[in-house]
């Protein structure tokens, strides 16, 4: 791993991190795509995943005081049996069905934030619904830090305030990241390579925390999110053709 487009991608890629964990949602699911175009999907969650970790103690510090309690008893449980699924068939999962799988998330999800022309009804944090969900976001996020789209499909509708909506997902995916600490160097993903170049990724990433939690103050997050959703488009119809592209040859 090394280069200039190497180290642009990936130092891209820790700013969208650090940002993400200073409560802009959407922006962390860009990460792995991006740093994909350029090394495989799977070596880039594994080199990301220092970054996330170091960027959710600055992020809890930041959102110590906004969260929902609720929300996280209930999603927790849930996004610790889908890590354990992620690693359960870790081996058996090939690279360019991962990659595909992280390009069919980002496009769906993005599609539908595009083509929604109003939002979903208001409703209350229900068990089973989180369980469900829960899973799905410890899964996508153990295959390729693509927690965002199940979480949001659970926690949008539940119309939680803007500063608690960020606060409460920089703790449950500082607790999703925690866990898949274990696995990640079981499966040889945290080597020290991987290490070496994550702590110097770990500076700009720090520094985007900050920047995240005063933009979700400042920024007009209509027209930000409109230029997040089409780049994740973007990326993710790239990600497809290439798991597609072995498929026919």
């Amino acid at each position: 791993m090394a280069g200039v487009e190497f180290w642009a991608l990936a130092i891209l890629a820790s700013l969208l991190v650090g940002l993400s964990k200073g409560g802009l949602p959407v922006v962390g699911i860009l990460s792995v795509p991006l740093l994909s175009l350029v090394i495989s999907p799977v070596t880039a969650a594994g080199l990301l995943l220092p970054i996330y970790v170091v960027s959710d103690m600055f992020g809890l510090y930041a959102y110590r005081h906004a969260f929902d309690k609720r929300v996280l008893l209930i999603l927790i449980p849930g996004c610790a049996i889908g890590v354990a699924l992620g690693w359960a068939t870790a081996h058996v999962v090939p690279e360019t069905l991962v990659g595909g799988l992280v390009g069919l998330i980002g496009a769906v999800f993005a599609a539908n934030l595009l083509l929604r022309r109003t939002d979903p009804p208001q409703r209350p944090a229900t068990v089973v619904p989180g369980l469900f969900w829960g899973t799905l976001t410890g899964f996508t996020s153990f295959v390729s830090h693509a927690g965002a789209p199940p979480y949001q499909v659970y926690v949008l509708p539940l119309r939680l305030e803007k500063m608690v909506f960020a606060g409460t997902s920089t703790i449950l995916f500082a607790y999703v990241n925690a866990i898949k600490l274990i696995p990640y160097y079981a499966l040889g993903q945290l080597t020290l390579e991987n290490l070496e170049i994550a702590a110097w990724l770990s500076v700009p990433a720090a520094l985007a925390v900050f920047a995240g939690v005063r933009l979700v103050h400042v920024l007009p997050a209509k027209l930000f999110f409109r230029i997040v959703v089409w780049a994740l488009l973007a990326i993710s119809l790239r990600l497809i053709w290439q798991a597609a592209v072995p498929l026919w040859t």
